[in-house]
């Protein structure tokens, strides 16, 4: 017990009232401008806060109790304003947020403001946690974290330490896959086929150095150019499209694969697997999976040294302007610069043979666009600056929350894999969403690796809000909607915002299942 009670009492009372005095003179109000969205009008899209720096070195924020009212922040100015605060601290229990926002991005009614689930280091040992609603998930036992937080707290570089791929895992996978693609790239040019004439396009999250975990997953493009082709849009997608050839006096070697006018893609998807499953059965321990409904690519299992699923996906090379839908997509004038998307722009864009959702089933014929590529570079050169994350420029933690984020969704759709809720989410929606912030957040000083906690949670709260409003919008075409109802369910969006909130109100409990 504690004898020192009367002082301890009159040091709370002074911090009090200098806290008190300090609130007067730093508290600000808090601002949300609505937009409207040329491409979806009357939708609300999601609104997250601002990371970065947190104001003066005194100051402290705070996880919020749900459903507790929220105090903008409070800075406090000169050293004996600076430790009367941090007396206040000591003697009274407090919540301290942060007061910035992200403006949302479109038109539509103010939605609520999502509470900062940054923890201060000062926080108390003994402090409780409210108990989940009745539908959620039973919270799990106590959780003390490396860095001896409180229970239910979490170390994001902890996670992302165990999540580190070792380098002779990759070295070990690069080789063995490369050995596989080379020896398909040599059988498709040699064989007399329509497919002679492939390049390679190395794309998805090992070669954009944000794959976690382990090397075990590649995705590898098989390009094939194509030229004097007519693009006719599926319904208004914006996304999806009808291939048609123009007249060309030196033949189409494409014609086999046309039905009418229209160049097949389930014609032609259909022959490029039939070539690779023959050349897979010259190379042992690599064998051709089952097709999955809707899938543009051909997976491979490479059985030994250890499991590898590599996709293969046959793509159309179009060297021509960008389609009309994508006009007011890809975001960066104020992140990465008019320059550098005027010359992402000037780059050739793919077509997948991925078919678009007709009622209950599929339309067999349509190509889906493809901007993977343009993906790969932006998050090569993803800073502000030029020198972002390089040797001797400043480091930020965008590729962080990107993979906190994928590793987020990728446990979940493990803990409830024998439930169909996730089947439909993918590691694209997570990105899509990131890139969406850190186009609102186009400051490197924003993604200071010190705020990287911060700056994961704003990254969850947009994907929350995304899927409460059920509204994501493609970062490459704005009008079409990869949170809309014939893309995904309401059911399952609202289990998985459901599930997200519990991890993210328990300090993330899904990843100390490592």
């Amino acid at each position: 017990m504690d004898h020192r009670g009367g002082k301890a009492t009159r040091t709370a009372s002074k911090a009090a009232t200098a806290t008190s005095k300090i609130s007067a003179q730093g508290v600000k109000g808090l601002r949300e401008e609505p937009s409207e969205s040329p491409s979806a009008p009357g939708a609300t899209r999601p609104n997250s806060r601002k990371c970065g720096a947190v104001g003066a070195a005194g100051s402290l924020q705070r996880r919020s109790i749900p459903g507790s009212p929220e105090r903008p922040q409070v800075r406090a100015r000169g050293a004996r304003a600076k430790k009367a605060l941090l007396d206040a601290e000591d003697a009274v229990e407090g919540q301290l947020v942060s007061a910035a926002k992200l403006e949302p991005p479109a038109a539509g009614p103010p939605l609520s403001r999502v509470s900062s689930r940054r923890r201060g280091s000062a926080r108390a040992a003994g402090e409780q946690r409210p108990p989940p609603e009745p539908t959620e998930v039973p919270r799990p036992g106590p959780l003390v974290s490396a860095s001896g937080a409180a229970p239910g707290g979490w170390n994001p570089r902890a996670v992302l330490d165990k999540l580190r791929l070792r380098r002779q895992e990759i070295s070990l996978a690069a080789e063995t896959v490369n050995k596989v693609v080379d020896h398909l790239l040599r059988g498709l040019k040699s064989c007399d086929s329509e497919f002679k004439d492939v390049g390679l396009l190395r794309t998805g999250s090992y070669y954009e150095h944000v794959k976690i975990s382990a090397p075990n997953e590649f995705d590898i493009m098989f390009k094939l150019e194509v030229s004097r082709i007519q693009l006719e849009e599926y319904r208004n997608s914006g996304a999806y499209y009808f291939v048609k050839f123009k007249r060309n006096p030196k033949g189409n070697p494409l014609s086999p694969f046309l039905e009418g006018e229209i160049l097949s893609a389930s014609k032609m998807l259909l022959k490029f697997r039939k070539i690779i499953k023959k050349e897979i059965e010259n190379i042992e321990d690599v064998v051709v999976q089952r097709k999955k409904r809707g899938s543009p690519a051909v997976t491979l299992l490479i059985r030994k040294p250890k499991e590898i699923s590599v996709d293969i996906t046959l793509a159309l090379e179009l060297n021509t302007s960008w389609p009309a839908s994508t006009k007011n997509g890809l975001p960066v004038k104020d992140w990465l610069g008019t320059k550098v998307r005027s010359s992402l722009r000037q780059q050739p864009f793919y077509l997948v043979p991925k078919h678009a959702k007709e009622g209950n089933g599929f339309q067999e014929e349509t190509w889906r666009l493809s901007f993977s590529h343009i993906e790969k570079d932006i998050l090569k050169s993803h800073g502000q600056s030029k020198t972002c994350c390089e040797i001797n420029g400043m480091k930020c933690c965008r590729k962080d929350c990107l993979k906190l984020m994928k590793y987020l969704l990728e446990q979940l759709k493990i803990k409830f894999e024998n439930r169909k809720e996730l089947d439909k989410f993918s590691s694209y929606h997570v990105k899509t969403a990131f890139f969406h912030v850190c186009t609102q957040e186009s400051q490197d000083s924003h993604w200071h690796t010190r705020d990287l906690e911060l700056c994961f949670d704003n990254c969850v709260a947009y994907f929350l809000q995304c899927l409460k409003i059920e509204h994501l919008e493609h970062y490459f075409i704005p009008g079409f909607n990869l949170f809309s109802r014939d893309q995904i369910d309401k059911i399952s969006k609202e289990f998985l915002s459901k599930e997200i909130e519990y991890e993210r109100n328990n300090g993330f409990p899904v990843f100390h299942k490592l």
